[in-house]
């Protein structure tokens, strides 16, 4: 269950002295503040909740409009009444005198290259008064929107049909292209297709300001450009590496070579990132996995690229790395870029580590060393924070980015009374892993020896002829000091798991609060087949099964402590419903901190599940209980929420907005003076790609109020999208928004 005011002030107070200041005795403010709108809702707040699908603890009566009210159990009907019917419309839909404006949407020019597909991340570097460089992420390729929409949105054809034909009998086992011959049309047909989604995956920087109307346009300066996922290929921008693992690029070991050293060709799969007080921004490379091989050999060179084949199912097209002989080991990193710098393609960090990046945390005190918190977005994942070796000088100063260079990578190990301690991946770390019994899913991988890769462990017993076989880090890794050092982290989730850090639940995002503290994003506590689960010591639900819903939790250094070796944590909130002890949300992802140390988080559902159906009695056709992850239809779309972490409303989630259809909402970024956020909507109409005609289902929910009575709600939901153009047929496409309020001219006309 969430953790209410009182409890939260006694964690802060108990374990961080003068942080608890923050909380107690700094104002309660908001961002979006402004002189002509200055009117306050109850609380403190200055925008009225909007009305999501589902009774919240906090919510707003129609009948009592503008006022914040708390339901009780003598509420049920009202709740009932207010939710039995609901309508999901295919748009961002915000607070009453909020607007966005669309900066750039997939398509768009930048530089020679386009504005790329699936935005993430967004870092907002301002260079004067309401102007800078926005630096974008872009992920992965959704296969059914981007195939049916590529031709009408870029304007060019593609040999989609083609592609499709030969590769469909391989399924998702896909198809080896380096082994068809050069003279066959279906390997140029395939090369063609693969070059187009490579240029839609990676960075862009795009510059824009404020103008004098309010909105954010761009200004298309010389800075404007794109690092793609084949930078380098054919251009010679070529991306930089730093670290230990530089040394294995640069060998010649048991694994596959690709001949090019310490430079690197591009950047994909890049997620969530982090922007640095001295005004770079770091772009992390999440689900690398799904392009290249992710397992490598002992001395950390790279299996070869036939190990992940190229293909397109109904989610994604992926192997993209094997169209192009890649090297895997050199993806999966945190990757550095200056934005107002032109010439600029970015610097792999490696002492960062080698693992599904969904973001970092980055904090730089003057007078300590540099930190970076990141976490390994994968079922059973791990906290992993780096420590540089010397200190910091001045936060702001760029040559702090040559900290990076040198110090240590830690793992974290979470004990279930609150408390925990960092595990340094080296190679005289103790080998000593966690039980697969004390995992969901009861599982654990381990690094493979002699053959390279990894294995499962499924059997407790089988960890002790483990350890018996490696007693440390330097037993599973080969070379010379620095090399086994860089194969360490190559390997450094599977090493992490050797040295017993805790597996997690899908870290996604790692955020520094104002007092220096740490907030981490757990999306999902279930397990995976493949990748094990998450320790049910510290991850579990009130039944102490897996929980799906996902946490956010607290992390206090000792002593406040930068480079301290343990640290106090606590989970701030949960999700899940009301009924059952949640705020009202599922799956919690990026996250934004406001200068008064209160979160703004957006969520992250599977696509397929979003708005998914629930019968009465919440059971399946064969009459049992529907899964946790088959409820997640009773959320509605993926959405904006706010978490107070202090004033009346601490301990309770409150919904500023809600996405578009089978959107994920991601990347919140405030500008310096918290009157404009920044979001980037993922794959909208991801599972059924274009909205036809308005077209549109009316579904059966079995929801409950706050005290758990259970009732039915017809929901109206559109079929596929039509964002951000909003018109009849028009082709869904990612976009990147800014979110304001609407000056005095606005409020008297509609909104976007």
């Amino acid at each position: 269950m969430a953790i209410k005011r009182r409890d939260f002030l006694l964690f802060l107070g108990a374990s961080a002295g003068t942080l608890a200041l923050h909380a107690c005795g700094q104002k309660f403010s908001m961002p979006f503040e402004d002189s002509v709108n200055t009117n306050q809702v109850a609380g403190g707040l200055n925008f009225k909740p909007v009305q999501g699908p589902m009774p919240l603890q906090t919510s707003i009566s129609t009948a009592q409009a503008g006022q914040l009210i708390q339901f009780n159990t003598s509420a049920d009907r009202q709740q009932e009444q207010l939710y039995k019917s609901y309508e999901v419309v295919d748009d961002l839909v915000l607070p009453e005198g909020f607007t966005y404006d669309i900066i750039a949407a997939w398509g768009d020019k930048v530089g020679d290259s386009r504005f790329g597909y699936n935005n993430d991340y967004i870092s907002f570097v301002e260079t004067g008064q309401e102007e800078g460089f926005l630096t974008v992420n872009f992920e992965y390729i959704s296969a059914k929107p981007w195939l049916e929409t590529y031709q009408k949105v870029i304007g060019k054809s593609l040999p989609f049909a083609q592609v499709e034909q030969a590769i469909k009998p391989a399924g998702r086992d896909g198809v080896n292209v380096g082994a068809i011959a050069d003279k066959d049309p279906t390997k140029k047909a395939i090369q063609e297709v693969a070059k187009a989604a490579m240029i839609d995956v990676g960075i862009g920087i795009i510059s824009i300001i404020r103008n004098d109307d309010g909105r954010w346009v761009r200004t298309n300066s010389p800075n404007d450009r794109r690092i793609t996922g084949i930078s380098g290929l054919e251009d010679g921008h070529y991306l930089k590496a730093t670290g230990p693992a530089v040394a294995v690029f640069n060998k010649k070991g048991k694994g596959y070579i690709d001949k090019l050293g310490d430079k690197i060709i591009g950047t994909f799969n890049n997620c969530a990132g982090g922007t640095t007080p001295w005004g770079t921004v770091f772009s992390g490379e999440e689900n690398f996995q799904n392009f290249v091989p992710e397992p490598v050999f002992a001395d950390g060179t790279s299996f070869d690229p036939s190990k992940k084949n190229f293909y397109i199912d109904s989610e994604e097209i992926g192997g993209l790395g094997n169209v192009f002989g890649l090297a895997g080991n050199k993806y999966g990193w945190m990757v550095e870029v200056d934005p107002a710098n032109p010439n600029d393609w970015g610097t792999k960090h490696t002492w960062l580590g080698r693992y599904r990046h969904e973001a970092v945390g980055i904090l730089a005190v003057a007078g300590k060393p540099l930190v970076f918190y990141s976490g390994c977005d994968r079922r059973s994942g791990h906290i992993y924070k780096f420590v540089s070796k010397n200190t910091v000088t001045d936060p702001k100063d760029k040559a702090n980015s040559k900290l990076l260079a040198e110090g240590m990578l830690y793992a974290a190990k979470f004990n279930a009374g609150g408390t925990g301690s960092w595990i340094p991946l080296q190679a005289d770390t103790v080998v000593n892993p966690d039980l697969p019994s004390s995992h969901a899913g009861g599982a654990i991988n381990l690094p493979k020896r002699p053959e390279g890769g990894i294995f499962k462990v499924e059997k407790d017993a089988e960890i002790a002829a483990f350890k018996q076989k490696f007693q440390t880090l330097g037993d599973l890794y080969e070379g010379t000091d620095t090399e086994k050092q860089g194969a360490i982290l190559i390997d450094a989730h599977y090493a992490a798991n050797a040295v017993g850090a805790t597996c997690t639940a899908r870290p996604e995002d790692t955020e520094i609060a104002p007092d220096g503290s740490l907030y981490i994003t757990f999306t999902s506590g279930s397990a995976s087949g493949s990748d094990g689960g998450p320790d049910l010591r510290i991850f579990q639900g009130k039944d102490g099964k897996a929980y799906e819903y996902g946490w956010i939790m607290h992390l206090i250094e000792d002593g406040n402590e930068p480079g301290a070796m343990s640290f106090k944590w606590k989970m701030f909130a949960t999700g899940g419903e009301p009924a059952e002890g949640g705020l009202g949300f599922s799956n919690p992802d990026n996250l934004a901190i406001d200068k008064s140390g209160n979160i703004w988080m957006v969520n992250d559902m599977s696509s397929d599940k979003l708005n998914s159906a629930v019968p009465a009695g919440r059971i399946d056709k064969d009459k049992k209980p529907l899964s946790q992850s088959d409820l997640r239809g009773l959320y509605g779309n993926n959405a904006i929420w706010f978490l107070p972490a202090s004033g009346p409303q601490v301990g309770e989630a409150l919904l500023f907005g809600i996405g578009p259809m089978e959107c994920e909402t991601t990347g919140p970024f405030f500008t310096e003076d918290q009157k404009t956020l920044f979001l980037a909507i993922q794959h909208p109409g991801e599972v059924n790609g274009t909205r036809k005609d308005m077209a549109a289902d009316t579904r059966k929910f079995a929801m409950k109020t706050i005290d758990g009575t259970e009732f039915v709600q017809t929901r109206k939901v559109p079929v596929g999208s039509n964002w951000p153009g909003k018109k009849v047929n028009n082709p869904p496409k990612p976009a990147v928004v800014a979110i304001r309020r609407m000056n005095a001219q606005q409020l008297t006309q509609p909104a976007n």
